[in-house]
């Protein structure tokens, strides 16, 4: 007989596992599908089996809409005041406007500039959902504005990227008064002849979907969105009835009339180019 060959193997190891890398994966809230986050990203954060579009910040929807290195920010520097010195949930707003500015790597819900969509030149204002759910306070109200009269005097398109949870109630009466400012510089613009197209992504809600957000001359949405001024179950709660499916979805509100077009997020930067032509701005 040879030699006896002993087993090295002694036992289910101890040592602690391999942790999986964190942020390698990411569970789709649309069909709930455990998803690669490099997979995602790669296909515009768009979820490749139900179509789910995520949410993403402002500096990753310009670098999917404006031609390379084309975007010149404008009053990039303009953060807001406290003039309610608002307190809520055991902190205050400006510590809330710290940490979010921290997290989301803007100083504010909007950021403007001048870029280049496939050559053609336009102002671009693009909301940032996280800093405070991309609520509109004095601040975006004044960009915005900004972003109008800039267009006005260069004659060119103005582009706007809406996901917003509404008017900011830190500001109070401040915040809405931006409601009829916007509306007001919006109305002075389409006088002057200007073309606006707006985008309305998930959510587009509050006191922007009541203002800006939905007087562009073209209405694009992302399949998928929410769209409305109160959220459905507010809705639902206030008035007692039940509510169509697909309440206040893009497709609901494409098939009621309330906008020109839903518009895949791949698809995006080609549509509105071709709308730009066909306007002849």
């Amino acid at each position: 007989m040879g030699k006896e060959v002993k087993s090295k193997w002694n036992g289910f190891s101890l040592k602690p596992r391999k942790e999986m890398p964190e942020g390698l994966w990411v569970r789709c809230p649309g069909c709930e599908h455990m998803l690669y986050k490099s997979a995602v990203e790669k296909n515009f954060n768009v979820c490749p089996e139900c179509n789910h579009h995520f949410r993403i910040e402002a500096a990753t929807r310009i670098k999917y809409l404006a031609d390379e290195d084309s975007f010149q920010e404008i009053l990039g520097d303009l953060t807001t005041d406290d003039p309610l010195s608002f307190k809520f949930r055991g902190t205050t707003y400006k510590q809330r406007i710290k940490d979010d500015a921290k997290k989301s790597g803007a100083k504010e819900a909007m950021l403007i500039g001048k870029a280049f969509i496939k050559g053609r030149g336009i102002i671009l204002a693009v909301m940032e959902p996280n800093f405070l759910m991309g609520s509109m306070g004095f601040v975006v109200g004044e960009k915005l504005c900004a972003a109008i009269d800039m267009a006005m005097a260069e004659k060119l398109p103005l582009v706007a990227i809406c996901c917003s949870g509404g008017a900011r109630m830190h500001e109070g009466v401040v915040s809405l008064g931006q409601m009829a400012k916007t509306s007001a510089a919006l109305a002075k613009f389409d006088e002057a002849g200007g073309l606006y197209i707006c985008v309305l992504t998930d959510p587009t809600t509050g006191g922007v979907t009541a203002s800006f957000a939905t007087l562009g001359d073209c209405l694009i949405a992302e399949p998928g969105a929410l769209i409305g001024f109160d959220g459905p179950r507010t809705i639902a709660e206030t008035i007692k009835v039940e509510l169509p499916e697909g309440f206040q979805t893009a497709e609901f509100m494409l098939e009621h009339g309330f906008l020109d077009m839903i518009v895949n997020r791949r698809d995006l930067r080609s549509e509105i180019a071709r709308l730009i032509d066909y306007c002849q701005k």
